[in-house]
């Protein structure tokens, strides 16, 4: 007795990437992610290459592993890419202290985060 297969979680012209532990909080990445969503990844990748936020350039890579993946494992039209879905998750906190006066502690929190880029290839009537 076997396994059963596991689902898909993208859809036939559809290719994803996803980074793990990005050392940002996810309400910073968010606001990078939304501004890419819905844009074609040629004027996504432009777009994050002259921001001038520091999490942009994560938020580049991962894009630019999203339309690899379209490209060479999915086989799909990097000309006709665009930015389907940009998801942010939160993860990991790393906790730290400073010491305060008195003998107390400041709590420092330390936020990491996910991010999930898929690109879809437009069809020939939505090109227009």
């Amino acid at each position: 007795m076997s396994q059963k297969q596991n689902a898909k979680r993208t859809v036939e012209n559809e290719a994803m990437a996803f980074s793990k532990y990005v050392r940002t909080s996810p309400q910073k990445l968010n606001l990078v992610a939304e501004t890419i969503r819905g844009l074609s990844a040629e004027k996504a990748l432009t777009d994050l290459e002259f921001s001038p936020k520091r999490v942009a350039q994560h938020v580049r890579k991962v894009l630019e592993s999203a339309v690899a993946n379209a490209e060479n494992n999915h086989n799909l039209d990097i000309d006709r890419l665009y930015v389907s879905e940009a998801t942010v998750g939160k993860t990991l906190v790393m906790k730290r202290f400073r010491a305060r006066a008195r003998g107390r502690v400041g709590r420092i929190k330390k936020p990491m985060s996910n991010i999930t880029i898929k690109v879809r290839e437009r069809a020939e009537e939505e090109q227009a």
